[in-house]
Formats: structure tokens, C-alpha cells, sequence
């Protein structure tokens, strides 16, 4: 399957597919749910002193009327559950590093304090309404040594409980194959979950890029490993409970 130019609404489909899977296998589990995004690890670098501004528009930091350096993008999407019902009141939280590779924490930022942008954020947190929708300005992620796949880490919570942790993907970007976070994904089609379209907004005149991404959460560990996993799984147990009686 070629991934190059997939859309929002298909990458909705393919979730509703790869979900639907569990109809046939999985007792209980229901075709109309939608496979969630897949976890993957927060990294080192979720800033150790949160900034004093902690809003949804990374590129100007407080009153600062000059913008951080790089290809201005409008993160946008919705988080949803595995019905497809918005989560209200969740808050989002992003974190990447600079156009120079250089993170807001205190362990790469004071290594590489004549590196860094200081114009911008590294940090930002959004919290949903009834719609379910998050919104961030900020700038297309960067690779660095380590790190061949440009990304954006996100960790998703709602009243005080972490829900979600994971990275944003660009799709299409060659250092993907490289990177050894991103192939821990071993399914194909999880791994569409967390690639993003970086698009030229058509009505923006300073070259501005869209990516648009639909988060899913709420499924458990075991239902992360696939329903055909999780049957096997479960049919170990019953073998194990038999063999113990």
C-alpha cells in the first residue's frame, strides 16, 4: 500500500478496518471501533522546567515579536475514542526540538546553549472543548544526530491521568527507515497512524504547512498487540487455567 498522499478521512477508514478485524476474532471487541494510535516511548527530553509560556503557538515566546526559525506549521486534529466520540476536556502537550536540533531541556539546551533558538517555545499544551479538536502553530520538525526521522513527541491526559504518549511522524521523509523508534511499529498500518502530511497552505504567503492528524486513544495494552495476538493470548491463559485445575 503506498502511504504518500493519505488523506485524513482514509487514514479514519483504515483505523475503522484494521478495528474491524477484531469483529471476527475477538469476543466482545466491536466492528465499528477505531484502531488507536499507537504508543511509543516519551524520550529523554520532555522539558525538565516547563517554560513560563505553555500555550499552542510555539513560534513566538511571550511578548517576543520575533519568530523562531523554520517552516512555520498549523498542527490541527482531533482526539478521539475508539467510538469515534470527541474527548472533551483533554489536554494535549507537544514538545520537539529547534530548527538546530536542540531541545528545551536542560540537558541538551546548556550543552548547546550557543545553538539554540531562543525564539522558540520547544513546548506547548492544549486543551480540548466538546469537539474533541487541538490546535498548535509550530515549526516542521527537524532530524538530529541519534534521530534520522524528524518528530513531535505528544502526550495526551484528561483529569490528571496520562492517557496517551506518542510521536508525530512527517510521512515520506527517507530517515523513517533509519529510525529505530518509528520502526518499533511493526505493523504497516499502525505506522499510518503516526505519519503526518506536511502541506502547503494554499492561502498563506510566507509558506506556511498544514498536517492535520486524528488521534485515537483508549484501548488497552493487550488490544495494542492486535485481536489475533490478543486471542492467542488469552487462549494460553485458558490452557494454563485447564493444566492448573
Amino acid at each position: 500500500m503506498h502511504r504518500s498522499a493519505i488523506c485524513p478521512d482514509r487514514r479514519l477508514f483504515l483505523q475503522t478496518l484494521a478495528a474491524g478485524a477484531a469483529w471476527w476474532t475477538v469476543p466482545g471487541a466491536f466492528a465499528e471501533e477505531l484502531s488507536a494510535t499507537p504508543a511509543l516511548t516519551e524520550g529523554p527530553f520532555y522539558p525538565d522546567k516547563l517554560p513560563l509560556d505553555k500555550d499552542n503557538d510555539l513560534i513566538i515566546v511571550g511578548d517576543n515579536t520575533t519568530p523562531s526559525v523554520g517552516e512555520i506549521s498549523h498542527l490541527t486534529g482531533r482526539i478521539l475514542s475508539p467510538s469515534g466520540e470527541p474527548l472533551n476536556n483533554a489536554d494535549i502537550e507537544i514538545w520537539q526540538c529547534d530548527a538546530n536540533a536542540v531541545y528545551l531541556h536542560s540537558a541538551d539546551s546548556e550543552r548547546k546553549a550557543d545553538q539554540r533558538d531562543r525564539n522558540f517555545q520547544g513546548y506547548g499544551r492544549f486543551t480540548t472543548s466538546s469537539t474533541g479538536e487541538y490546535r498548535f502553530r509550530t515549526i516542521k520538525p527537524v532530524p538530529y544526530p541519534g534521530r534520522p526521522a524528524p518528530h513531535i513527541h505528544f502526550k495526551i491526559s484528561q483529569n490528571g491521568h496520562a492517557i496517551l504518549t506518542s510521536q508525530f511522524f512527517i510521512n515520506g521523509f527517507a530517515g523513517n527507515k533509519d529510525d529505530g523508534v518509528f520502526l518499533g511499529i511493526t505493523d504497516p498500518i499502525d505506522r499510518e497512524f503516526v505519519l503526518v502530511d506536511f502541506v502547503p497552505m494554499k492561502e498563506s504567503r510566507i509558506g506556511e504547512l498544514a498536517a492535520n492528524m486524528d488521534i485515537v486513544i483508549g484501548r488497552t495494552p493487550p488490544e495494542r498487540e492486535g485481536p489475533a495476538r490478543a486471542e492467542r493470548s488469552a487462549g494460553r491463559s485458558r490452557r494454563r487455567s485447564r493444566r492448573a485445575q
